[in-house]
């Protein structure tokens, strides 16, 4: 397929500064260079593109939106999105894992970690010389992560880490692991603490997740905490105070998830209009026809949509005014809407569409993942009906 040529009905290139469109632009042309050629092969054979990461440690895109001080970037919070939405446009898989190293990762690092924590790990999160993980899902407590049951006991030198942890994007080619555990009694969620754990730690491995038939080009994994031994300086000093902490990481990935949809849903649009222009059936392009006609409007429609709210939140964002109910709006309405724009694209794309040389049937299954992770479809309906309400329904 040829080159992307964008999404921009309602002219919003010129609601972005200079700095935002040459950044969303130098990413857009990384991705079709780099990305495009290979993330099909990638797919089929089930690997992260691992190649790729020391360039998108060069050209800022881990940890985009942290300060320059600790080898960031220091963007603002749109360009951010930005470089998500690019991203995800080549593959959810991508995203994922910028998304994990930069909001799931360094985030925590920064924002409750201690100075020998950020001055030792964020350069080289950045840079991609190291990959960090996530572990706060388990085998029976995802959205319910108070349930967790992944202790951390205090002894006379530090810590003793022993639990399970489960979907973790990143794990098996991991350096390092910002893991969640009680430290209290189990179920006591106010007693959840964070801990920087270096993956070469005895007593800690991770093994591939066996079995996925989404997000293929993307390292998914369980990880085994058996008694990791960590000293004291492994906890970071901010955590604390029940699943705030943890929860406030994750409305940074979920804001990410937001902008990264839209770029799904505008390679499947891409596509669907370039084959619907291109493609002669009954003597005349499919484009002509009405029924495809109306199919890439809902598309577009739903596109602009999205790109409104995620515009919105991201100025909130940089505002300091952003509020979570807000960022589960905008990841529940803009990754349902990328869905549905996957399912008609492939539809639209007829027999060609499951093949894997079309990029809808892949963004299709990968985007069941995205719909379920960082908070089912369902779950922010309750967190918006608890905003509405005033109660809780959970």
């Amino acid at each position: 397929m040829s080159t992307f040529e964008g999404v921009d009905f309602y002219d919003l290139d010129s609601a972005l500064s200079e700095e935002e469109r040459m950044i969303r632009d130098t990413i857009r042309q990384w991705v079709d260079e780099r990305v495009m050629p290979i993330i099909g092969d990638a797919y089929i054979e089930r690997r992260f593109p691992r190649d790729l990461i020391p360039e998108m440690g060069e050209m800022g895109m881990l940890g985009a939106n942290l300060p320059e001080e600790y080898g960031c970037a220091g963007l603002n919070n749109v360009a951010y999105g930005l470089i998500m939405q690019e991203l995800e446009r080549a593959d959810s898989g991508l995203r994922s894992f910028a998304s994990v190293q930069g909001a799931l990762v360094m985030y925590p690092i920064f924002a409750f970690g201690s100075e020998e924590h950020r001055t030792t790990w964020l350069p080289k999160l950045a840079s991609g010389e190291a990959i960090g993980c996530f572990g706060l899902t388990e085998p029976d407590y995802g959205s319910n992560p108070g349930g967790m049951i992944t202790t951390a006991r205090k002894t006379d030198d530090g810590w003793v880490l022993n639990g399970t942890k489960m979907w973790i994007t990143n794990g098996s080619m991991a350096d390092v692991a910002v893991v969640w555990a009680q430290t209290g009694e189990i179920g006591d969620t106010r007693s959840i603490r964070g801990f920087v754990v270096p993956t070469d730690t005895p007593g800690f491995t991770a093994t591939d997740q066996k079995g996925k038939l989404s997000l293929l080009a993307s390292d998914t994994s369980e990880l085994h905490l058996a008694d990791v031994e960590v000293p004291d300086s492994a906890l970071m000093p901010e955590t604390g105070s029940g699943l705030k902490h943890p929860l406030q990481c994750l409305t940074q990935a979920r804001y990410g998830i937001a902008w990264g949809a839209i770029g799904a849903a505008m390679a499947c649009f891409d596509e669907s209009r370039r084959y619907a222009v291109e493609r002669v059936m009954f003597d005349g392009p499919i484009g002509g026809k009405q029924i495809q006609q109306v199919r890439l409007a809902e598309m577009l429609t739903k596109i602009t949509q999205a790109q409104l709210v995620a515009l919105q939140l991201g100025r909130l964002k940089d505002a300091g005014t952003m509020t979570p109910f807000q960022v589960s709006l905008a990841k529940r309405a803009n990754v349902d809407m990328a869905c549905d724009i996957a399912r008609e694209a492939r539809r639209l794309l007829g027999g060609n569409g499951i093949l894997v040389e079309y990029h809808s049937m892949r963004h299709m299954a990968n985007l069941e993942s995205v719909y379920t992770y960082e908070g089912t479809h369902d779950i922010h309906g309750l967190i918006l009906g608890h905003a509405i309400t005033g109660i809780p329904a959970y």
